[in-house]
């Protein structure tokens, strides 16, 4: 039986929770980001099939829109659980040395999988930060102090720029545009 991405509803409109004010504050406006961000990951993808997810749409780039979700799940888990939380954790869909970070070795098989650890992956990230300041730090794996706001802002620039693959990997596969659910 072929899977199909779900559809998908926004919770957020800008950037914003859809009931939070224009002139929030900037956890607020950080995590509003975040979730539009990954919100619109997940509207690139509604209403394909697993084949289509998995699909090279862009020759010759090997990216697929499957492999930009099981990406996400990597970065999700590396900064938020890993770096952040210090959580010892290995990787969701990658061996430590293969360095492609859940891009390559997609299956449309295991889509539905692969959606599944997506979305388990920003809830732990979601509770991992939950109830710390943006000021809280850690040390990266290079010896540098990081702030929470600084990944924050590392994760919007992550998606924001996969986005922008995922949208011309949509574009490719099925000639739909936009952001919005029922692009």
């Amino acid at each position: 039986m072929t899977w199909t991405a779900p559809p998908f509803t926004r919770t957020t409109a800008d950037g914003l929770q859809l009931n939070a004010p224009g002139t929030a504050d900037e956890r607020t406006l950080l995590a509003g980001w975040l979730q539009w961000h990954r919100e619109t990951l997940l509207v690139k993808c509604a209403g394909l099939d697993q084949e289509q997810l998995a699909r090279t749409a862009a020759a010759p780039s090997s990216l697929t829109l499957l492999g930009l979700v099981r990406h996400m799940a990597e970065i999700e888990r590396w900064w938020f659980r890993r770096c952040f939380a210090g959580r010892p954790l290995g990787d969701v869909f990658t061996g430590p040395d293969d360095g492609d970070e859940g891009l390559e070795g997609t299956d449309p098989v295991r889509a539905a999988d692969d959606f599944a650890a997506y979305r388990a992956e920003v809830a732990a990230a979601d509770a991992a930060v939950a109830g710390h300041a943006l000021d809280a730090s850690f040390v990266t794996t290079r010896g540098r102090e990081c702030s929470l706001r600084r990944v924050y802002v590392t994760m919007i620039q992550e998606y924001a720029r996969h986005n922008g693959h995922a949208d011309l990997l949509r574009e490719r596969t099925d000639g739909a545009t936009g952001d919005h659910p029922g692009i």
